[in-house]
């Protein structure tokens, strides 16, 4: 047995050593929680997202830190409450070139930490973490970006040939000051975004495919505006209303984009090499897209479970076995989970846990989350929200997920207790830094 174990080492030793892991993070916009076939939708199939999650760990109490876009961002590339340093609040329209908003400077986003280890670092598709040239992606640790700036795009430039379009009549003006970028420079895609992000993010892969590399695609699907391709419709011609057909088709579009970044991977036989991560940045906005948050309530903008509940789910082909995990992770361990993957160590600043480490899993007391007025707490299985205009109201998700029952009349002492949890620490966090 020793003779056994020594030739093994020695044999080990002779090896040259595997390289670090790439990184990949896949991150849909507004898509519901209950709206990918591994979240029990049967309307219309999404095979390569559920093959994430059936090859690895589902989450079913996944989490993001905000109900919004951009403040979700923020926690995702930071792995800290965004709260803790003023980045609470959404930004829209014009507010996105003002030179002082933006993600802080004084914070290092997942490129930061990866690109100091010695990864090729990648962003494909959406910032929303500042407009201009100091808050720009290659000024946050991206080596390259083909994507834009702000909190949406059209899928089709103008008049939109080969798309059927669904336009709300207050559709706001995404594209204005906002093109499509290569690195800094503006350039004309004709191609559907979806489509055009997968075709970036596949050949960074194939291009960089020998050395360890970060990679984060963030889809702006299924975000309005609402535009599919006329090709991809007919698959959908069972589906109720022309609004849920092309919900389906859009989020089809993002499952094939996923299916190509996967696909290179294979190719690449990097499948092993790779530890890859899915979620939405927030729940979905049901009546703007119809995303079905079932069985959550609420939605996108809202700190009931249905507005930071999200579908949640990490792969790392013959690392990490499948599983259903039924403990709380969020969008906030990331961040530390990367680091640990790669053998980094994790700055004690960061809010997030290693979810490689089943216990410090288990160990995790609290989340918290605030938006503007709205406040909330999740300590153990019970949840204190602020959801103005609502008062203070207790939920028991284990029991009651769609937090129909709200025990604050009935368990005073309780409602004290995670209230009185719930404003220490609130006061830890920062004024927001715009209003």
């Amino acid at each position: 047995m020793l003779r056994r174990h020594f030739l093994a080492t020695a044999l080990a030793a002779q090896q040259p050593p595997r390289r670090k892991p790439n990184i990949v993070i896949l991150f849909a916009d507004d898509l519901g929680y209950g709206e990918l076939g591994f979240q029990g939708n049967i309307e219309f199939p999404t095979p390569h997202l559920d093959s994430i999650a059936n090859r690895g760990v589902r989450f079913t109490q996944g989490y993001v830190s905000a109900p919004f876009c951009c403040p979700s961002r923020a926690g995702l590339m930071t792995g800290r409450y965004q709260t803790r340093y003023g980045h609470e609040l959404n930004v829209i329209g014009k507010r996105n070139l003002d030179p002082t908003i933006g993600l802080p400077l004084t914070e290092r986003t997942v490129a930061n930490h990866l690109k100091d280890a010695g990864y090729r670092t990648s962003l494909v598709g959406k910032w929303h973490l500042g407009g201009v040239d100091k808050f720009h992606p290659q000024s946050r640790g991206f080596d390259e970006f083909y994507g834009f700036l702000h909190e949406g795009h059209f899928y089709y430039p103008p008049p939109y040939r080969g798309a059927l379009t669904r336009l709300r009549t207050n559709e706001p003006p995404y594209d204005d000051d906002n093109p499509i970028l290569r690195g800094k420079d503006p350039v004309e895609e004709k191609a559907y975004l979806t489509d055009a992000l997968a075709r970036e993010a596949t050949s960074f892969i194939d291009r960089n495919r020998e050395q360890p590399f970060f990679l984060y695609l963030a889809f702006n699907a299924i975000h309005s505006p609402m535009q599919a391709p006329v090709s991809m419709l007919g698959e959908f011609e069972n589906l109720k209303g022309e609004q849920r057909r092309l919900f389906a088709a859009m989020t089809r579009s993002m499952d094939n984009a996923t299916g190509q970044v996967l696909n290179a991977l294979k190719r690449h036989n990097l499948e092993q090499d790779t530890l890859v991560f899915f979620l939405s940045d927030n729940g979905g906005p049901t009546a703007e897209l119809t995303s079905s948050n079932k069985p959550l309530r609420g939605g996108k903008g809202q700190l009931y479970e249905g507005g930071i509940r999200v579908p949640f789910a990490m792969q790392w082909a013959g690392k990490v076995a499948p599983a259903v995990n039924h403990q709380p992770a969020s969008s906030l361990d990331i961040l530390p989970t990367a680091l640990a993957a790669a053998g980094l160590s994790a700055p004690k600043n960061l809010d997030g846990i290693n979810l490689l480490d089943s216990q410090a899993q288990a160990k995790r007391d609290t989340m918290f989350w605030r938006y503007g007025p709205n406040l909330a707490l999740r300590k153990g299985s019970h949840k204190i929200v602020l959801q103005r205009p609502a008062d203070y109201q207790v939920f028991d998700l284990d029991k009651d997920p769609g937090e129909s029952t709200d025990l604050s009349a009935s368990q005073p002492a309780l409602k004290s207790s995670l209230l009185a949890e719930l404003n220490t620490v609130n006061r830890q966090m920062a004024p927001p830094l715009w209003t």
